[in-house]
């Protein structure tokens, strides 16, 4: 089958074969969806396509099996949500998770980009600065100023906080 040809029985089967699909899934997108992939299928082995003597069964019969993989799909999917309830209820942020994020926002974004890869990814000071591409010591003196300025916001003794060595550990 040339291209031509494909093409022509494609626009001539495609809204016979939605509509029988629609038909029996009840869903005209699932229809079209499942109409298309058996389409496509078929182009794969359209040299000897137009050999079968029914080539629109042929693209019906991969159709109806593809909706129903997907039913089954949807199906076993239902199941384990099922099995695996959420919890009652999901506790939300505590106070100081709140604040530490609302002091966050307030530094200035290469501050806080310092501070997080620092201290929340466990990034050390050479790690952060070869992520963002700023000099050692200018990480230091982010992770500096930043530390100071979250110590005001979060009314703190910056003295009180243990000290990180490289790596995050605290030390």
């Amino acid at each position: 089958m040339t291209e031509d040809e494909f093409d022509a029985f494609y626009a001539a089967a495609f809204p016979r074969l939605t509509g029988q699909l629609y038909a029996f899934t009840g869903d005209h997108g699932e229809a079209q969806d499942v109409v298309q992939e058996a389409f496509v299928r078929a182009w794969d082995r359209r040299k000897s396509f137009l050999a079968d003597s029914a080539p629109e069964a042929w693209i019906r019969t991969v159709a109806v099996r593809l909706a129903v993989s997907r039913w089954r799909r949807a199906r076993r999917w239902l199941e384990l949500m099922r099995r695996h309830t959420p919890p009652e209820s999901t506790p939300g942020p505590g106070p100081e998770h709140t604040a530490l994020v609302a002091a966050l926002r307030q530094l200035p974004q290469a501050q806080r980009l310092a501070i997080v890869l620092h201290h929340l990814c466990d990034l050390s000071v050479e790690q952060v600065a070869s992520e963002t591409g700023a000099p050692v010591g200018t990480v230091k003196a982010r992770l500096s100023r930043g530390r100071a300025a979250l110590a005001r916001q979060l009314g703190t003794d910056e003295a009180d906080e243990p000290v990180r060595k490289e790596g995050g550990r605290v030390g």
